[in-house]
């Protein structure tokens, strides 16, 4: 595959191929620009001087894709990989996907003609197949050159692995709520596309099971993984079930969004309602009251991450994150 065969492709010059795939500095249309990235995708295309230079002296730049690096999850996962890649002397390119599959895929592609030396997934994988299918092309071409692939979170991707410790997190978050006698309790959920919303929901639902509390599915709320998210699904259950006695938030960013609804509603936490989250943001303590969760150990994930992608770990290896329930004053016994 050349450089000809991309422009040809692309329906452009050379020249402007080049200039998109090396970085130059001459301005390039982004309808241009655009199709010589769909072209170098879709081509699996990667410039000779990359395998040259992944052959020499560790290279300089790492490219990371996370959801959205403003989202308080990614900005801790950041802060590790950052510690790390400093300490290695590399240069972090962080792209936000904003959990669209076909940016990611844009991405990988352009961090590959970019020449990184190596790429971290931090977040979710989808459920998915065509994407998966895709994307895993695209990362085996990548460590067939000498690129390295670290991951947080289940993608079923090529790569070395990082997996935060969702399932029983949850496990042990409905086990807490349900302990304590709650039976009317709705569940604020994550996308239904994202394996982590997935896994938690499963966690959440084998602790209801083993209570034997009915868990039906009027009951979950599929929302985004956001403030806002959180708050308009809290709205709309509180709405079809306003007995309910208990919620439990998929991640903390929806938990204050729910407790923003109950506080608007003028609905004691935890007197009338319990809340719980996930993830153990710094927010969580200072919201009033102070949330119930699992905490994660989000900066060191992407201190492990970044380490197992500048270590060279061989594709396939796989560790675990712990998880950590953190009984805090959003939660207690139902009323009477």
């Amino acid at each position: 595959m050349t450089l000809a065969d991309v422009a040809r492709r692309a329906r452009v010059s050379p020249a402007t191929a080049s200039r998109v795939i090396n970085g130059s500095n001459k301005p390039v249309a982004d309808g241009l620009r655009e199709r010589v990235l769909k072209a170098v995708a879709d081509l699996r295309y990667v410039p000779n001087a990359h395998a040259q230079n992944l052959a020499r002296a560790q290279r300089s730049a790492v490219g990371v894709i996370v959801h959205d690096v403003s989202d308080p999850y990614f900005a801790e996962i950041t802060r590790g990989l950052q510690r790390i890649a400093s300490s290695f002397g590399q240069l972090l390119v962080i792209c936000n996907s904003y959990r669209d599959p076909q940016r990611e895929l844009e991405y990988v592609a352009l961090l590959r003609a970019q020449q990184a030396g190596a790429l971290v997934l931090a977040g979710s994988g989808y459920h998915d197949a065509e994407f998966t299918r895709q994307l895993n092309g695209q990362l085996r071409a990548y460590a067939e050159t000498g690129g390295r692939v670290a991951l947080i979170g289940r993608h079923e991707l090529v790569g070395a692995a990082v997996l935060p410790d969702n399932e029983n997190g949850a496990y042990a978050i409905g086990l807490g709520v349900f302990g304590l006698g709650h039976r009317r309790v709705a569940v604020i959920a994550g996308p239904r596309n994202l394996t982590t919303t997935t896994d938690r929901l499963s966690g959440v639902r084998r602790a209801a099971e083993e209570k034997g509390v009915p868990l039906p599915a009027k009951r979950i709320n599929y929302a985004d993984f956001t403030r806002d998210g959180g708050a308009s699904a809290a709205f709309d259950l509180l709405q079809a079930e306003p007995d309910l006695t208990a919620i439990i938030a998929l991640n903390d960013s929806m938990a204050v969004g729910a407790l923003s609804v109950l506080r608007q509603r003028g609905v004691d936490v935890p007197g009338q309602v319990s809340v719980t989250g996930f993830d153990d943001m710094p927010i969580a303590r200072d919201v009033t009251p102070a949330l119930t969760t699992v905490r994660l150990p989000l900066v060191e994930m992407g201190e492990r991450a970044m380490s197992l992608a500048l270590g060279g770990t061989q594709i396939g290896h796989v560790e675990s994150a712990y998880s950590e329930l953190m009984w805090r004053s959003s939660l207690a016994a139902p009323s009477s």
